[in-house]
């Protein structure tokens, strides 16, 4: 049996465009093609491994003897956002996308808001992060009114500055959004974003907080729960699932932030997942087309990997996989639809065997469960058989 599996989601990580890309506007995308392309990309630590030996990763040289066993993993759900990607991770496949809402939220929403938190609304359209605050944060700093943007992801963002709105009081804002936000209007995720600084040095603040839908059904972090193992969440893994299935949260403030709290983490005792979410790579790079940004944040989870396959004992696993992509080098600066890969290793797991192209992300939440010899009642099958060491 496996003690322990380290579960790590490089955010946003692609590795090339899927059959029904077409359909999302996202033919050609491909992630790890164009941060390759920098001059500061090198991974060759995930290489050993695997990953240029996965299918269709054709345009690198792939080696003859991958220490790890891997595949291409193709989403199965109806939509290429965060929540809906996890969730398919962890067993539950979406039949349709999220809602999202190109034209900004209706009337009605809006002015519920308004009346609930005595605040006016301002912007209320799909924007960049940091252009939404720099347009709008001087009327918001005059006039107390709330910035509330999305984007072409399923969510409703909130936008302060601390000074104007102390960050106890835009949760609760973020709060009653959540509540307002339900039925044929329930976005993904609520999202508080925090700022500080005066124009046009505004910056956002790491205190940004998401206020997640309730997954819908069980998952292998609820699974893994009932059958008493632990669940300890890093990153916006709580957010995601709205604390469902979590023993311990730990939240952090960057890749480096996340990866040095997952080595503390392995390095303690306990019996059961550390699921890591490392959101930079999409965050900050993806949706900023920032080729080199990305090419170097990857480089540095790589440089970092030897540190983190250290902490694995025999009776461990390491995971390391993505949630959608978010091609840098795409003329948009939405997410993209493409595959996935999937890396696995540890001194229980087979190495160079190919999984070849999985059919939904929820086989890795059914192959997790597997390991610790749970009942599977959620989406996805197990290809534990296939890779664990007689």
């Amino acid at each position: 049996m496996i003690k322990r599996v380290l579960l790590i989601v490089l955010d946003s990580f692609g590795i090339g465009e899927m059959s029904d890309a077409y359909s999302y506007g996202d033919n050609g995308c491909n992630t790890l093609k164009s941060v390759s392309k920098s001059e500061f990309f090198d991974l060759p630590n995930m290489k050993q491994l695997g990953l240029f030996n996965i299918d269709g990763v054709t345009y690198f040289d792939n080696i003859k003897e991958p220490s790890a066993s891997f595949a291409r993993m193709e989403e199965i759900s109806k939509g290429k956002d965060t929540t809906i990607g996890h969730w398919e991770i962890a067993g539950i496949e979406s039949n349709k996308p999220l809602p999202t809402y190109p034209n900004g939220f209706p009337d009605e929403i809006i002015l519920e808001f308004q009346k609930q938190t005595g605040h006016r609304v301002i912007c209320n359209k799909p924007y960049s992060g940091t252009q939404v605050i720099l347009d709008y944060g001087q009327e918001h700093i005059k006039t107390g009114d709330l910035i509330v943007y999305t984007s072409a992801d399923s969510v409703f963002q909130i936008a302060a500055h601390k000074k104007v709105v102390p960050i106890e009081k835009l949760y609760e804002y973020c709060q009653i959004a959540r509540n307002i936000l339900t039925g044929p209007n329930g976005v993904g995720r609520v999202i508080a974003r925090p700022f500080e600084g005066t124009y046009p040095d505004f910056k956002r603040t790491s205190n940004r907080h998401d206020f997640s839908l309730n997954p819908p059904a069980p998952t292998m972090l609820t699974e893994l729960l009932k059958y008493k193992k632990d669940v300890v969440a890093i990153g916006k893994i709580n957010d995601i699932f709205a604390g469902c299935g979590i023993s311990k949260a730990i939240k952090t403030k960057s890749n480096e932030d996340g990866i040095n709290k997952t080595i503390n983490e392995m390095g303690k005792n306990f019996n059961g997942i550390c699921f890591v979410n490392l959101v930079d790579f999409d965050m900050l790079y993806g949706h900023r087309n920032d080729v080199d940004g990305y090419a170097k944040a990857l480089s540095f989870f790589d440089k970092k990997l030897p540190d983190i396959i250290a902490t694995l004992n025999k009776e461990d696993i390491l995971i390391i996989t993505a949630d959608h992509g978010c091609d840098p080098g795409d003329v948009s600066t939405d997410h993209t639809r493409e595959y996935v890969p999937l890396l696995i290793y540890g001194e229980k797991i087979k190495s160079g065997v190919n999984l070849g192209t999985r059919p939904t992300f929820s086989d890795i939440g059914a192959t997790v469960l597997n390991c610790f010899e749970i009942p599977i009642k959620i989406k996805g099958q197990s290809f534990l058989e296939r890779i664990i060491k007689c």
